[in-house]
C-alpha cells in the first residue's frame, strides 16, 4: 500500500497544473473549466462564472467523448479540460483519471477554489448554486 499522499504525488507528476490566474487565462483562450465541488461547497463559496458543474462521481462519464452520458462540450480528446475542486487535491486525482481515459490535456488548478477566491478571480453568489450538468444537457441547462 502506498497511501494517498504518494498516490497524489504520482498523479501530479503527469499534470501541468495551473495557478488560478493561468487557469482563467486558459479559459479565455478556449479551455473548459469544470467545477467538481459538491453543492454544499458551491452554496457556501459561490459559483465560478462560465464553469461547467459536474460532480466528481460523474466526471469521467460526462467528459469522455466516447460515452453516451457525455455533455455536449465533450466532442474531442484534444480539449483542454481544467478541473477545480475546493483545495486542489481531488482535482489532481480527477485530472489524472481523465488523462488515463485519453483526455491528455486535462489538468487542474493549484489550490482549487480557495486559491481562485484568494486571487480575486470572478465568483457568482447565486440564490442557489448551479445544478450539475447531465448527459446531453445544453450549456445553459445547468443554471
Amino acid at each position: 500500500m502506498t497511501g494517498i499522499d504518494a498516490s497524489l504525488a504520482r498523479s501530479r507528476r503527469g499534470l501541468r497544473r495551473l495557478h488560478p490566474r493561468e487557469a482563467w487565462l486558459a479559459v479565455s483562450r478556449g479551455a473548459l473549466l469544470v467545477d467538481t465541488r459538491p453543492e454544499f461547497q458551491r452554496r457556501d463559496g459561490g459559483d465560478i462564472p462560465g464553469a461547467i458543474v459536474v460532480e466528481r462521481n460523474h466526471l469521467e462519464w460526462r467528459l469522455d467523448p466516447l460515452c453516451d452520458a457525455r455533455i455536449p462540450e465533450a466532442v474531442s480528446a484534444d480539449l483542454h479540460w481544467i478541473v477545480i475542486c475546493a483545495e486542489g487535491y481531488s482535482s489532481s486525482l480527477a485530472a489524472e483519471s481523465l488523462q488515463r481515459l485519453g483526455l491528455r490535456r486535462a489538468t487542474d488548478v493549484i489550490g482549487g477554489f480557495q486559491a481562485w477566491e484568494k486571487a480575486g478571480l470572478p465568483i457568482e453568489r447565486l440564490p442557489s448554486p448551479r445544478r450539475p450538468r447531465g448527459p446531453g444537457e445544453p450549456a445553459g441547462g445547468g443554471a
